[in-house]
């Protein structure tokens, strides 16, 4: 068990954070310390936080290693593409050279990057670049030549 001793500051603060802090998870954080500032077991205060005993474990070190300033700390692991490192070269290239479909798109994202993906993580980063999937507009059968050429100009023009 994790022996502390707080002062009637410390107490204080803890018990203004945990309900004032903008964060939800600091708020949590400064609760479970706040328990162990009204010598509360472990068990205890993992049951009314709605943690893990680890958890409260891991909190109280925190507060051992920095005090209330290191529980104020978030450190959320966002992982990031690879991709998003060529993002203006592939966006560049794509305003130049549409791909006709994410087959397309994810072998000239492999061959101008040397990175393999899905198509589905392919059709997610290209939605993030603000690209959009287009369908290709039909064209009537069974009609006059003429007016059908004359749809083709009129439908794929790019005026």
């Amino acid at each position: 068990m994790i022996k502390i001793q707080f002062s009637p500051d410390e107490i204080n603060e803890l018990a203004y954070q945990r309900f004032h802090h903008p964060h939800p998870r600091v708020q949590r954080k400064m609760q479970v310390v706040w328990f162990k500032s009204q010598e509360l077991p472990h068990k205890e205060i993992a049951r009314l936080s709605g943690v893990t005993v680890n958890t409260v474990t891991n909190y109280l070190s925190e507060y051992q290693e920095g005090g209330i300033e290191k529980l104020k700390t978030i450190n959320f692991r966002t992982p990031e593409s690879e991709l998003k490192q060529h993002q203006a070269t592939l966006e560049e290239y794509f305003q130049q050279h549409p791909p006709f479909s994410i087959k397309e798109a994810m072998a000239k994202i492999e061959e101008l990057t040397g990175i393999k993906r899905s198509e589905t993580q392919i059709r997610t980063f290209l939605k993030s670049m603000g690209m959009k999937l287009r369908k290709v507009g039909m064209i009537p059968s069974k009609a006059d030549p003429d007016k059908q050429e004359a749809f083709k100009k009129k439908s794929w023009s790019l005026d």
